[in-house]
């Protein structure tokens, strides 16, 4: 279908864009600016801000961005619909003293963020992309994103002659280390001999009268070619960068592949898909000019950074992030935010007591895990459960596990099938073999920590983890439409589902 595609295809630019968890949150920053969403920030109050049928975000660390839509029928302790996901991928950060040289080769100096097949990051054709901090003309300090769009690294396999494995392995310290050029180049574009560099490099170590630095400069740090490279995309002089926040990333373009188009090959699937569908799908449910008028629910999504280490950090789903989001919304002036006054409102619309607000609106919120699950694999049909074999293009999956790896229960599948049936969106289910491992979401910390009841789900894909995975076209549309039926439905639909009320 030509949606389909047209969704495929925006999602490939919006992954693109987004090399690392600051620029994800910038291209989501960007789609929601265009839909009309306005910023907020943490630091600032809310009450007066925050209006009936509005549409704001916010950013935390500029790598996590919650943004959400107020029905105007919404009052402190109704429900919020909710999609979580996350904005980072495994990859390879450069060391904070990363200058290395070797053999006649200028080096990076890496470590390993999150759990990749390091394996495929070999001979693959990288660069850099992150955040630079950098002192401006106005003696501030201010970041700023850089995206080098050319390739500078690669990581060399050696030679079959020189090994023969059978099975490849190396050393992550040692030999998962990028070379950025020859020594040789880099000294004949400056002009010098190699007598020369060491006698500058002598020079600068001796000098007594230097100004003290409390670190080392950057420059000093991490090979200067590169800060440069960096300073020009900065649009800075290198003397201003102060430090960075830099990974390697693959510069292949993500693209179509298959017969037909059927097939994304590109890399952080994980989880950039889920994280792009939840914008997508909350800007298309506002799509048409009265949609809030009538809607009791608050329609919000959270893009974690973090979640491939654990995310216990600030901006992390295991943060306050996302509680103190709601706890801030439940603390609205209820004269702002009056609700109907129709009779026939639903018990969460009449609040007794205004210190219980968040809570009610944690017992009757709901949150979409939206992590991406795993394909079958059709050359390792042995590793997959004979019943739970979901296919790529046949819809979302929701993912289950007994010992809570996931966090999805029957009263969650019931709701969710209510949404699709009216989406007309296709599920499918998902647990792993009893006698293999099971990885695992935000969704149980966050249901842990909110008491909210969680559902966890993803589009299914290959090859998770690599630096170039493999998604299904098709269910880039078939996850928007969900979560955008998600959010038009849920205000409705959740006092349909009962599990604790008293009948």
């Amino acid at each position: 279908m030509a949606s389909q595609a047209k969704h495929a295809e925006s999602f490939l630019n919006f992954v693109n864009a987004s090399p690392t968890p600051f620029h994800a949150v910038k291209s989501a920053r960007e789609l929601l600016e265009k839909a009309g969403f306005k910023p907020i920030q943490e630091r600032d109050p809310w009450a007066s801000k925050l209006k009936p049928g509005g549409k704001y975000y916010l950013t935390r660390n500029s790598s996590s961005i919650v943004a959400f839509a107020i029905g105007k029928k919404w009052k402190p302790g109704n429900p919020v619909g909710m999609v979580g996901a996350h904005t980072d991928s495994p990859c390879l950060r450069i060391k904070p003293v990363s200058t290395k040289q070797a053999e006649g080769f200028i080096q990076v100096g890496v470590e390993t963020y999150g759990g990749g097949i390091w394996h495929t990051w070999f001979d693959r054709d990288l660069s850099v992309a992150g955040r630079v901090m950098v002192k401006d003309n106005k003696g501030g300090i201010v970041q700023k994103l850089v995206k080098i769009d050319r390739p500078i690294l690669r990581i060399p396999t050696l030679a079959i002659h020189l090994d023969r494995q059978e099975t490849f392995s190396f050393n992550k310290e040692t030999q998962l280390l990028p070379i950025a050029g020859l020594i040789a180049a880099e000294l004949n574009r400056k002009g010098k001999s190699s007598e020369d560099e060491a006698a500058e490099q002598l020079k600068k170590t001796s000098v007594s009268d230097a100004p003290f630095e409390p670190l080392q400069t950057v420059t000093n740090r991490h090979n200067p070619r590169i800060v440069e490279l960096i300073a020009e995309e900065a649009a800075v002089d290198p003397s201003a960068i102060l430090d960075f926040e830099l990974v390697l990333y693959d510069t292949q373009k993500s693209c179509l592949g298959g017969l037909n188009n059927e097939l994304i090959f590109s890399a952080r699937l994980d989880n950039l898909v889920m994280s792009y569908c939840a914008v997508e799908g909350l800007i298309t449910s506002l799509s048409k000019p009265d949609t809030l008028d009538s809607d009791p629910s608050i329609r919000l999504i959270a893009l974690f950074d973090h979640e491939e280490i654990g995310s216990r950090t600030a901006q992390g789903a295991d943060s306050n992030l996302l509680p103190a989001v709601l706890r801030r919304l439940s603390a609205l002036p209820h004269d702002a935010f009056a609700g109907s006054n129709d009779d026939s409102d639903r018990s969460y619309d009449k609040v007794d007591d205004e210190s219980t607000t968040f809570e009610q609106t944690l017992a009757t919120s709901f949150l979409v895990s939206a992590d991406m699950a795993h394909s079958v694999h059709p050359n390792y049909p042995q590793k997959y459960e004979s019943s739970h074999r979901p296919e790529m293009n046949k819809g979302p999956v929701i993912k289950i596990n007994a010992n809570a790896r996931y966090a999805t229960n029957s009263p969650g599948i019931v709701l969710l099938q209510e949404v699709a049936q009216r989406a007309k969106t296709p599920l499918q289910l998902f647990v792993v073999r009893n006698d293999s491992s099971c990885g695992s979401t935000i969704g149980p910390m966050l249901s842990a920590k909110m008491g909210a009841r969680t559902l966890d789900l993803g589009n299914p894909q290959l090859s998770m983890h690599s630096i170039r995975e493999c998604g299904g076209a098709d269910d880039v549309g078939h996850a928007i439409r969900l979560f955008e039926g998600f959010f038009e439905h849920y205000g409705e639909l959740e006092a349909k589902v009962l599990v604790d009320s008293v009948l």
